[in-house]
């Protein structure tokens, strides 16, 4: 099934990433694919938030993960600055993708044929101004 949403602001953004988390079960995963500046953390700060998650939510493009402790573990990943995991430790996606913790995934591109239990992917789109279409396919 696929959803589109319109968005015209970061909060309205995070209450659509929380509507999706509270369909999440850990061992899931959610890819979430949009250009530079989207929304995709923005998104996911909104399903941690709903997975009651207090710590500061931030892109972890540097340190290509972050594990939160909420009512469930949450994984963050950003695989940006990978063009594929040809090079990586063959356990990266494992040790963040485990079947204990919901998972979210930003430029999911690089682990493409390689994420399991992919539960929802979202793509987020520019609409001009602060306006962002985000699709949820589940």
């Amino acid at each position: 099934m696929t959803q589109r949403v319109e968005s015209a602001s970061a909060a309205e953004t995070e209450a659509v990433g929380a509507r999706l988390a509270a369909l999440l079960s850990p061992g899931d995963v959610v890819v979430v694919a949009g250009e530079l500046g989207t929304g995709k953390t923005t998104f996911i700060r909104g399903a941690c938030r709903a997975l009651a998650v207090d710590a500061l939510v931030t892109s972890p493009t540097f340190e290509i993960g972050h594990v939160y402790a909420g009512r469930v573990e949450v994984a963050h990943m950003d695989l940006y600055r990978l063009p594929d995991l040809a090079g990586e430790d063959p356990a990266l996606l494992d040790d963040y993708l485990t079947v204990d913790r919901i998972g979210f995934v930003e430029w999911p591109a690089a682990a493409a044929g390689k994420l399991e239990r992919v539960a929802a992917r979202v793509t987020i789109e520019h609409g001009g101004g602060d306006r962002r279409t985000i699709e949820i396919e589940t």
